[in-house]
């Protein structure tokens, strides 16, 4: 045979793989970029959630009063904003049923507060019509609680504020570890170490237990909403917590997604602590006749004939209106 019916011989065996590759590749790129959009949108929800669990109308529910960690939370709120943002990147804004349709494949929702966290999932419950009706509902609010082989309980917060219950003696105890330790004999109290790491610890085990018992749960609804996935609580990472428990802060599952041959299964954080930023001054420097402005502390302007005038949020502000910066070191 000539070697050009070797190799129209050739391309006859070899195309047909060629195409599937081809396909196959076409696949995995439409995975990886649905991949990237949901885990964009997953992301964005959270962080929207976050921020918006911490938008307060009353001055005293501000985080820095009595604690920098206390703060409080508006799980309504919260949730509002984060479905509104998944809703918007999913594009159904206006589809009730496409809304309703992706609240199956989103197993849990956890706010966790400053004393305890809230567990947004589906529920069974008979309607005013006395019909049973399967939607998502929150849970009530579970503290973070630990109890000793003594008998004493602790309830322990995001920072050092704790309720224990002293059984030896048969009395509660509330306040900041350091001010309380002296009138109780629970033994955790007197260990700092260990009284961190077992906070720390109480904090994610309750929720990764009570998460496990939701989820599994889940799946014995999901069906009868017609989806066919086993939903399962994903392995969080350690370092994940630590970040997570030192502040409020929202927990958001999505999983069970078809994407190709494959399904969808992540989660995302959202945190709600308000970073505090130093105001911006701006004044006059008399000596010279500039308009300056600084973030205290600034010795330069202290010390100086400086005479401040307005206080702007950002150095932006201050420069849209005419001041220029002092170069305080």
């Amino acid at each position: 045979m000539k070697i050009t019916d070797w190799a129209i011989i050739f391309v006859l065996i070899v195309s047909p793989f060629l195409w599937l590759s081809s396909i196959h590749a076409e696949d995995v790129r439409e995975i990886n970029q649905l991949e990237m959009k949901y885990s964009t949108a997953l992301k964005t929800a959270a962080q929207d959630g976050g921020t918006a669990m911490n938008v307060n109308e009353r001055q005293q529910y501000e985080s820095g009063y009595g604690s920098d960690k206390f703060m409080r939370v508006d799980k309504e709120q919260a949730l509002d904003a984060l479905l509104h943002s998944l809703y918007l990147n999913f594009g159904i804004t206006d589809d009730f049923l496409a809304q309703q349709t992706l609240l199956v494949y989103i197993p849990a929702i956890v706010v966790m507060d400053y004393d305890g966290y809230y567990v947004y999932s589906v529920d069974e419950y008979k309607g005013e019509d006395g019909n049973e009706q399967v939607s998502h509902r929150w849970r009530p609010k579970k503290p973070y609680v630990y109890l000793d082989q003594q008998g004493n309980s602790i309830s322990f917060t995001l920072d050092q504020y704790v309720t224990a219950y002293d059984q030896s003696r048969n009395h509660w105890l509330s306040g900041l570890k350091n001010e309380i330790k002296s009138d109780a004999s629970i033994p955790l109290l007197q260990n700092d170490q260990l009284f961190e790491e077992i906070r720390r610890s109480v904090i994610v085990r309750s929720i990764e237990e009570d998460l496990a018992q939701i989820i599994s749960r889940h799946n014995e609804v999901a069906p009868r909403l017609g989806v066919n996935y086993t939903f399962t609580l994903p392995m969080i990472p350690q370092e994940a917590w630590t970040n997570t428990i030192n502040d409020v802060g929202i927990l958001l599952f999505l999983q069970g997604i078809p994407i190709g041959d494959q399904y969808y299964n992540n989660y995302a954080f959202g945190g709600g602590r308000l970073v505090k930023s130093k105001p911006v001054f701006g004044g006059v420097d008399v000596a010279r006749g500039r308009k300056l402005y600084y973030r205290s502390p600034c010795q330069i302007a202290e010390s100086s004939s400086f005479q401040v005038e307005e206080v702007f949020a950002n150095e932006k502000e201050a420069a849209a209106q005419g001041y220029f910066p002092l170069k305080c070191n």
